[in-house]
């Protein structure tokens, strides 16, 4: 058994690269055989480091029989954000432009139908201080659930997670637009109407973001949030609240249930990654019975609406097959519980707020409030006319008033 040393030689007529490497290597030769095992030759530094990049990437390829594949990327440098030219895109996101729409248009909905005289600026100022108040509360929202949306397919790309933003952004935006919101309500609208602004404000930030991730609890708490909107409108019209509020907020906090629980039900997966209570994850079978309750529970608030003198009865037969098919998509995904059925019943709850209100405001019984007056003494008249003769209250009409004189007697 012998060794022989060799020294590693390198030369290459290409690139010009030559030279003796200060390693070595022993090569084992046994009884005058040939090499039986070769050694594998480390390249040395000395030539390694001056050969092109693609040359080293290509000459890692099939080490031990493995297809290493080629980083061919280029490196380029990272552009520096541009916050100025993007503002008004990171501040509609920060909104949740979407459903701050659908915010407005509920509110929208319920100054529209309640029974008071339509005034055009009263109108504006209550849609753009709900629509400020809304995204102020959309804003503190994701600055608060910054871990969580990263964790979730459908939130990863927002702007705090992404890092387009930094959350003092957030925080200055909802700042603002809070305040300019609730001042615009209170100013320009009524303190009534302020007040909801601002007690939905601090109930969704601060009551509803929390409880997402620590009881189901969270969901009826936020269909609230969700049915105060329309009273909000109702309160800027009127001044007050009455039972046609009752009605429409009753339909808006029974909506939430069927659309959001078809919506959550695709995103189980994300949910429990997040950490989110949410009955789609911790008892599927409320989920899907509570969704197709509420449809019922809907379709008897709408019957009942024009019980109430908030609507005619014409609206009770037209919303009625409107509920009626929302109730059949409840109840397939109540039987199948599946992707399909949920995506079904989800993308119908979009069209069937926007429908609803719609059959509201054109069967709306009352369109001013002295029309209301007049119906409530029409009903006083009539229910006094079925009381009999012995218990009526004649009052006479009031005449001017004779006064006796007394004459002097004696000067005649």
């Amino acid at each position: 058994m012998s060794y022989l040393k060799v020294l590693h030689c390198s030369f290459c007529v290409k690139h010009g690269i030559y030279g003796l490497s200060t390693r070595s290597l022993l090569l084992k030769i046994g009884q005058g055989k040939e090499i039986q095992q070769l050694a594998k030759i480390s390249t040395s530094h000395h030539w390694r480091s001056k050969l092109p990049i693609t040359t080293q990437t290509q000459s890692l390829q099939n080490v031990k029989g493995k297809n290493i594949p080629i980083d061919n990327r280029a490196w380029k440098e990272t552009p520096t954000l541009d916050i100025k030219n993007n503002m008004g895109n990171y501040c509609m996101m920060l909104s949740k432009f979407r459903l701050t729409s659908l915010v407005v248009m509920t509110s929208m909905a319920g100054y529209a139908l309640a029974p008071a005289p339509f005034n055009f600026t009263t109108f504006a100022l209550c849609a753009v201080g709900t629509g400020l108040v809304s995204s102020a509360a959309n804003s503190i929202n994701q600055y608060h659930e910054v871990p969580f949306d990263a964790q979730m397919s459908r939130t990863k790309y927002r702007v705090l997670v992404k890092g387009l933003l930094e959350p003092v952004h957030a925080i200055s935006f909802a700042a603002v637009t809070s305040a300019t919101g609730l001042g615009v309500l209170y100013f320009g609208v009524n303190p009534l109407t302020a007040a909801l602004g601002a007690g939905n404000l601090l109930l969704y930030t601060s009551v509803y973001t929390p409880m997402k991730r620590m009881s189901i609890l969270n969901t009826w708490l936020g269909s609230v949030v969700g049915a105060i909107p329309p009273l909000m409108g109702w309160a800027g019209c009127t001044g007050s609240l009455d039972a046609g509020a009752l009605v429409l907020g009753m339909v808006l906090y029974s909506w939430q249930f069927p659309h959001f629980n078809a919506l959550s039900w695709n995103l189980r997966p994300d949910y429990s990654r997040a950490g989110y209570r949410m009955m789609a994850v911790t008892d599927p079978g409320l989920c899907r019975r509570v969704a197709l309750r509420h449809t019922g529970i809907i379709t008897a608030t709408c019957i009942a609406s024009s019980y109430l003198d908030v609507t005619n009865m014409w609206f009770a037969l037209e919303s009625l097959p409107l509920n009626l098919y929302f109730m059949y998509l409840a109840w397939q995904f109540y039987k199948k519980s599946d992707s399909g059925s949920s995506r079904k019943l989800f993308r119908f709850s979009l069209i069937h707020l926007p429908a609803l209100m719609l059959l509201m405001l054109v069967n709306k019984k009352y369109w001013s409030s002295s029309e209301t007056q007049e119906h409530k003494d029409v009903m006083k008249s009539q229910d006094l006319n079925k009381l009999p003769e012995s218990k009526r209250l004649t009052v006479l009409p009031r005449g001017p008033v004779v006064t006796a004189q007394e004459t002097d007697l004696s000067k005649n």
